[in-house]
């Protein structure tokens, strides 16, 4: 079965009001993303999502969309489903980076090889060594102190066991809010705090240090991009557990990572890394060296969920039991792209049992 081609589509949904999200990042009320058809000579069609968000990966839409079309789908056409390492090699041999556009073509081949054997992925990759059903932990945006408050009341009325603050702003209004709701969580549920590499080195050891009473359970991605030694030096410094996110995109990263001793445990999910065959590679090396992995998010919506959500149940060294991922993209978003929405059930998601990704038909074009 042989690839034929790709339809792309782009469109804008908006967060719903409840759930717009403020970090380091700036402020995001809505996305635009790419979603494809992968059409194969079977008449089988396989759909993939490029979640992009510029600031994290310098992928744009429009950009993103001509990448597809223009560099990518002619390296591909032709090529025999289910052969990822020839996939991968082709499409590094076009285009340096551009995880996303690659992870949208990449996953969409997982789809619709899944729909020729008519087995989910996380049959294709071996099976489920977790139940189908798993928690998520939820990211509370870099909200005022009163809005986080709220915030973290309602998320533990919904029963998140699990919550991740995020921080790398203003450093005396980050330590208010992650106080405030440490507050309102109290010490028999976890926190988390996320500063997608607003803080440097020394404010990110001098905030952890001013919040060591609230008993931080992990801090994640607390320095720029690139200072793996600033990290490393965190971990010494404080004693905190550390997750890398942003900081790594490929295997070259995680095993810098790791060389550096700069982290406890990788955030890996196949939008960031190129796919879930790229994935894998993390997650296989990671546990070569002893070192956890867990699901990152760049709030996708059901096609990109879903791979992560077989991914999760299919490896081994995808720690979401000590490290709760968030695997909730859809939610927050005012409509869904597909007619078989992953099932997700707050703090609950559950991996689609169908052919492939599972999530039915593309509800564009």
């Amino acid at each position: 079965m042989k690839i034929t081609g790709l339809t792309t589509y782009r469109k804008h949904i908006d967060l719903k009001d409840s759930h717009k999200m403020r970090s380091a990042l700036g402020v995001n009320d809505g996305n635009e993303f790419v979603v494809l058809r992968l059409h194969t000579e079977e008449g089988i069609v396989g759909l993939g999502e490029a979640t992009i968000t510029v600031r994290w990966s310098g992928e744009v839409p429009a950009g993103c969309e001509q990448v597809l079309n223009e560099v990518l789908q002619p390296a591909v056409i032709g090529l025999e489903i289910g052969d990822f390492d020839e996939l991968n090699r082709r499409l590094d041999a076009v285009c340096s980076r551009n995880w996303f556009a690659k992870s949208a073509v990449e996953m969409a081949c997982w789809d619709a090889l899944g729909k020729a054997q008519e087995k989910p992925v996380y049959e294709l990759l071996g099976g489920a060594v977790r139940p189908l059903r798993f928690e998520n932990r939820f990211s509370l945006g870099a909200y005022t102190e009163k809005r986080a408050r709220q915030r973290a009341e309602e998320l533990v009325s919904w029963g998140f066991r699990t919550i991740k603050v995020k921080v790398g702003t203003v450093p005396e209004e980050d330590i208010a809010r992650v106080r405030a709701v440490r507050e309102v969580i109290g010490f028999d549920r976890d926190l988390v705090i996320d500063a997608n590499c607003g803080w440097d080195v020394e404010t990110a050891i001098d905030c952890v240090q001013q919040l060591e009473d609230c008993r931080l359970d992990l801090v994640e991605q607390p320095t720029p991009d690139g200072d793996f030694k600033g990290m490393a030096r965190l971990r010494r410094e404080t004693g905190v557990k550390v997750l890398a996110d942003d900081i790594c995109f490929d295997l070259a990263h995680a095993k810098e990572l790791i060389d550096q001793n700069a982290c406890d445990a990788i955030s890996v999910y196949p939008g960031k890394n190129g796919g879930i065959s790229r994935s894998i590679e993390i997650l296989d090396y990671a546990q070569q060296h002893g070192v956890a992995c867990s699901i990152g998010s760049n709030l996708e919506w059901d096609i990109a969920i879903s791979a992560m959500a077989h991914l999760v149940v299919a490896h081994p060294n995808m720690k979401v039991e000590e490290y709760p991922g968030d695997v909730l993209g859809p939610t927050y978003y005012s409509e869904r792209v597909v007619s078989n929405p992953v099932k997700i059930v707050e703090p609950y998601t559950t991996v689609p049992n169908a052919p492939g990704l599972g999530v039915g038909e593309l509800l564009l074009g």
